[in-house]
């Protein structure tokens, strides 16, 4: 472990512990209740253990999220990647970040029903006009932002443990029989995930701007920088899930915002409500010009379309969605996140495991194109489409119950691909 370990560990850090991310370990805290810990550690494989992967995945190829997607097949390439970077972009991530923001900052207050149309006006005419010339004042506001929110969230975390003194209450109907999967299940809705397919490429770079340019020396350093990020977000995400837990006995809540809120009106009065609703609102802000830039710049590749108009359209899009409220965002996010994190799981593994199968595109087709059936199923359903004439069927799968129903479908799509290999290598 050096220098350069340290610094890209901290700065992978900052990229997913977007404020945004904050709102789920509180509500998993407090729906688990006495099965807290069995929960949160189905949560940290998906919410933090998966983006590593996938940033040490991306670690393997040249260029970005696209080229491991091409594995597949050109055309997959470009809609798998598309949808990730419309997904972290105009569609959840920025709308969710926004409304987060004003969560935290100003729905405490109770100022009235046209204060969320007045804040994401605001703030997105800002962001639109910040992400046309992303300078690096932006990126200095971000690099004192994080430290910022991490030392509140730490406050507010030591308060917690100090002050919040009331017994752990009994979980819910979904955590009382399966805390463990459940939690894997609710760690689709960080995304960081499939947001580590678009990151992940930023690490690789700056590992070759720092000389290291062998692949297995970047896989090596990637790891090692992991490894910080990863005690860093498991210590954020456990113990302000811990809070949640604490905080079952003072009520029912909208959401996690509105949980932490609560925490630091407990905790430290209003004095640590204005305080944390400032710094979450301001790192909100930061984060969103990100994925703006982010997702201009993406789509500015792949479309005729100018890089201006691409963001005003991000911008546009964005603002509509975040005026339909946090809790609408979520829930319509459930449903997409449900169904493309199963496949971004199965590229993921199979980027590991490229070199015992020799990249044979079959596996990679037959192995997500089974897993996309049943990730597919599963998205409608949470949508609440009815698929009476396909559930005897689906729910005969292993761990179908638990949400993974979908693993015995990659299995068996991988063995598909290894025999359609074999029976065309045999022709040949």
């Amino acid at each position: 472990m050096n220098k350069d370990n340290i610094i890209i560990g901290f700065m992978l850090f900052a990229l997913f512990f977007g404020a945004g991310n904050l709102i789920y370990p509180p509500v998993l805290g407090i729906e688990a209740g006495t099965s807290y810990f069995t929960a949160i550690s189905g949560f940290v494989i998906t919410g933090v253990g998966l983006p590593l992967l996938a940033v040490t995945a991306i670690s393997y190829v040249k260029n970005d999220a696209r080229e491991l997607a091409d594995k597949v097949h050109p055309l997959f390439g470009l809609i798998f990647t598309s949808v990730v970077y419309l997904a972290i972009g105009p569609f959840f991530g920025i709308p969710r970040a926004a409304t987060v923001g004003y969560e935290m900052s100003i729905e405490p207050f109770k100022t009235g029903s046209l204060s969320l149309l007045i804040f994401t006006t605001f703030f997105f005419i800002l962001v639109f006009i910040l992400s046309l010339n992303p300078s690096k004042v932006v990126n200095q506001i971000g690099k004192y932002l994080t430290p910022l929110l991490l030392l509140v969230i730490t406050a507010l975390i030591v308060g917690g443990f100090f002050l919040l003194n009331e017994p752990l209450g009994e979980p819910n109907v979904n955590y009382k029989s399966n805390p463990f999967f459940n939690g894997f299940v609710e760690g689709y809705l960080t995304m960081d995930a499939i947001a580590a397919l678009a990151f992940g490429i930023i690490v690789v770079n700056a590992y070759r701007e720092r000389g290291i340019h062998s692949s297995q020396a970047i896989v090596k350093e990637t790891l090692k920088s992991g490894l910080i990020t990863g005690i860093g977000l498991i210590a954020v995400y456990g113990s302000i899930g811990w809070i949640g837990a604490k905080m079952g006995q003072h009520g029912s809540f909208e959401n996690g915002g509105d949980i932490l809120s609560f925490a630091a009106d407990t905790i430290f009065g209003e004095f640590g409500v204005i305080l944390l609703g400032i710094i979450v609102a301001l790192a909100c802000f930061t984060t969103s010009i990100g994925l703006v830039v982010a997702c201009g710049q993406f789509f500015s590749k792949v479309t005729p379309v100018p890089y201006k108009w691409l963001v005003l359209i991000v911008t546009m899009v964005s603002y509509i969605i975040a005026n339909q409220g946090l809790n609408t965002i979520l829930n319509f996010s459930v449903p997409v996140l449900v169904f493309i994190y199963p496949i971004a799981i199965v590229l993921i593994i199979l980027t590991f495991l490229n070199k015992m199968f020799h990249g044979s595109p079959y596996v990679y087709r037959f192995a997500i194109l089974f897993t996309a059936f049943i990730s597919l199923y599963d998205g409608l359903k949470e949508f609440g489409v009815p698929l009476n004439w396909a559930n005897p069927y689906v729910a005969k799968l292993p761990f179908f119950g638990i949400g993974l129903g979908w693993i015995l479908p990659a299995i068996v799509g991988v063995i598909f691909g290894l025999i359609i290999t074999q029976l065309k290598e045999q022709k040949r």
